[in-house]
């Protein structure tokens, strides 16, 4: 891979990393209610999410996926069933959280878990990998070492992306038991709104 050809992918992976998504949402919230350093397993459940699916799409699952209309709409009824879920615990947790600061037990699996799951059962970050990645593999050279550098300049950015979202989440956020509260519950609806949303356009289509 060419230095100007991962330029150009760096900087398409950026903007649309950038872009705070549920998932993005989920680690910000987790970070706002527990601190950046204990909230690391749920950064990385997202980001080995995001890495499992860019690799899958590269080697042609995601492709296989897409080629399957009964597949991918079991995956996408999934996904959404999973936001509800997410939304209503989050939306039971910020009240639990607001009344008892500071005696909650850290449950690290459970966050990994949570944001793994949340990242895999998007199908539409499939669409998009299959989309994205070959507009920048060449297919005269060989894939491995381009995969590599692919897979690394995203687990890069997107760690990066969603470390800083969660530090300015914990800066804010942290000793402000009212905001933090409200973007708890204003992320707990976007969550179920998000997945009512996506379940009305499977009943929809």
């Amino acid at each position: 891979m060419s230095s100007q050809i991962l330029v150009m992918y760096l900087l398409s992976i950026l903007v649309v990393i950038a872009v705070p998504g549920p998932l993005s949402l989920f680690m910000v919230a987790t970070s706002a209610e527990h601190g950046l350093l204990r909230a690391w397993p749920a950064f990385a459940g997202g980001v080995l999410a995001s890495l499992s699916l860019l690799l899958l799409s590269a080697l042609g699952v995601g492709a296989l996926i897409l080629a399957s209309p009964g597949l991918f709409s079991v995956l996408q009824t999934l996904g959404a069933g999973y936001l509800l879920w997410l939304g209503f615990k989050t939306w039971r947790g910020a009240g639990r959280a607001a009344a008892a600061q500071g005696s909650r037990k850290a449950a690290p699996a459970q966050w990994f878990s949570h944001a793994f799951l949340l990242g895999i059962s998007n199908p539409k970050d499939i669409a998009f990998f299959v989309a994205l990645l070959p507009q920048f593999i060449n297919a005269q050279a060989p894939l491995a070492p381009q995969l590599g550098w692919m897979a690394a300049g995203w687990v890069a950015i997107d760690l990066s992306c969603k470390t800083a979202y969660g530090l300015l989440a914990e800066l804010f956020f942290q000793r402000l038991v009212v905001l933090r509260l409200v973007f708890l519950k204003v992320s707990a609806l976007f969550f179920l709104v998000l997945g009512l949303a996506l379940i009305w356009g499977r009943l929809a289509a």
